[in-house]
């Protein structure tokens, strides 16, 4: 065989190689769920196996989320998927704000429940599609809109979005900040459960806990003058040996699924 022939079988395989490394960059079978530490509020960001990127809030301050999201995206991507607003409070849609500013946004789930100008007028701008309907997917994960199904509730926490999140046999449940009246309408089996309201005493009822029966629950918490995460609620999760992972103790919270098992990241160790 000749240079030329060996200069071309050589540049097929290396074009090869290549094809299977984007391949395998794009497809490597893992969902990762990132529980941001934002302080106190709810930021949670989902790459699911095939690369689809998806934001559950954004946190109570516009460069924080920013600067997370840095950290966990390549530098030269600037798309996100789909972002989810739970609920119109500061501490879950003001790091959006700045999301909507700074990326291009492709799709937005959120109930239209209540009023925000900025979020309105940015939306508007942006041109996201606003999905609707009860179940949406990514790739081969699954998710479910288990509240609100109706009108809005009597007040705007028991008015938030939640999700329920399918990839293999894991499951996941985003609660927003729902009391324990609608966490009783939304209780199912899921492996993970993000604790709603902070760790509030007014969620997570040892009943619904019975009802969901996680393995694991993170709560999105940082300084903050109202007691959260409350007593009751840490001796809830306790008395159900559920492996309950804190914000402000061990910062972001990587959880990573094959389908089947589930590995958790912290800054500290890998658990």
């Amino acid at each position: 065989m000749n240079k030329k022939a060996w200069g071309i079988l050589f540049g097929l395989v290396f074009l090869n190689l290549v094809s299977w490394a984007v391949v395998l960059h794009f497809s490597h079978n893992y969902l990762e769920v990132v529980f941001f530490d934002v302080g106190q509020g709810d930021a949670i960001f989902i790459e699911t196996p095939f690369k689809h990127q998806i934001l559950i809030d954004g946190g109570p301050d516009r460069e924080r989320i920013i600067e997370k999201l840095v950290e966990e995206m390549p530098f030269w991507d600037r798309t996100i998927d789909l972002i989810v607003l739970t609920h119109l409070e500061e501490d879950h849609i003001t790091g959006l704000l700045q999301v909507l500013k700074e990326y291009e946004v492709k799709n937005v789930l959120w109930s239209g429940l209540g009023e925000n100008e900025e979020w309105e007028i940015l939306l508007k701008e942006e041109g996201a599609r606003i999905l609707r309907g009860s179940r949406l997917s990514a790739s081969d994960v699954f998710f479910e809109i288990l509240n609100p199904l109706s009108g809005e509730s009597e007040n705007m926490n028991d008015s938030s979005i939640v999700l329920k999140m399918t990839y293999g046999n894991n499951s996941f449940l985003f609660t927003g900040d729902i009391s324990s009246r609608k966490e009783n309408e939304v209780a199912v089996d899921v492996d993970v459960l993000k604790v709603a309201h902070h760790g509030s005493k007014y969620s997570t009822s040892s009943e619904f806990l019975e009802k969901t029966s996680p393995r694991v629950a993170v709560i999105q918490v940082g300084k903050n003058s109202y007691g959260h995460p409350t007593e009751e609620v840490l001796t809830r999760l306790e008395n159900f040996g559920i492996k309950t992972l804190r914000n402000d103790i061990v910062g972001d919270v990587k959880i990573v699924s094959d389908g089947r098992n589930l590995k958790i990241i912290t800054k500290k160790k890998d658990i």
